[in-house]
């Protein structure tokens, strides 16, 4: 049996409000990838993690489908999640660098990621009306953070991160051009970073590279502080 991971709340593990997402990952669990033949994938809706009082959220798109959608932990067994975790580490948000699977030590500080789409999308391209059903996941992580005193600090990952983010704190404004290393300070005093997303098609091609990362955190550090 497969288990929530410490530090999530296990809140939309059930949902099935998109069944052309939950019909995906069935099928994605049930024929695994050769080189998982023998795990046993969690093939459910993902929460966020990180630290319950965080400063910094960060926002991404969904999970990978051999990645978070088979570990049970947001950007955790894939190519990602390695690049963010360990930018997360040497920016001091993360005890450790890696991120391989739900019992392996990882715990964040002043740091929680979530993702816009709770289940792994067909060619990581999940349909409006997905974003849409999903909201409600989101909007529970930044309430929740923002009771505790904390989300001064939103990271999106990504034009999709921008997009689903902005539909809970954009109030009607016009939603912000994507760039990387964008701010924009917001009415109520937080302030919104934005990144490339650590994707393979943006790291393999050199679009993302780990000093361009490190910049963005080390900016969410600086506006912690």
């Amino acid at each position: 049996m497969v288990h929530s991971p410490k530090n999530q709340l296990a809140r939309c593990a059930d949902c099935v409000r998109c069944p052309r997402l939950r019909a995906y990952g069935a099928q994605v669990a049930r024929d695994k990838r050769k080189a998982y033949q023998h795990e046993t994938y969690w093939g459910r809706p993902i929460d966020g993690f990180g630290d319950p009082r965080a400063g910094l959220l960060i926002v991404g798109l969904a999970p990978a489908a051999h990645g978070a959608h088979r570990t049970g932990r947001v950007f955790t067994g894939d190519r990602s999640g390695e690049w963010l975790y360990r930018a997360l580490h040497r920016a001091g948000f993360a005890n450790q660098a890696a991120s391989t699977h739900i019992e392996d030590g990882l715990e964040l500080r002043d740091a929680f990621v979530t993702c816009t789409v709770r289940c792994a999308p067909p060619g990581n391209k999940p349909l409006p009306e997905e974003i849409q059903a999903c909201a409600p996941h989101l909007m529970a992580d930044i309430r929740a953070l923002q009771a505790a005193g904390g989300a001064r600090v939103y990271l999106v990952l990504g034009q999709i991160g921008l997009h689903g983010l902005w539909t809970h704190i954009g109030e009607g404004r016009p939603r912000p051009k994507f760039s990387h290393l964008g701010e924009v300070l917001l009415p109520d005093g937080r302030t919104l970073l934005m990144s490339y997303h650590p994707s393979q098609q943006n790291t393999f091609t050199g679009r993302l590279t780990e000093t361009m990362f490190d910049a963005v955190f080390a900016r969410a550090s600086e506006l912690l502080k």
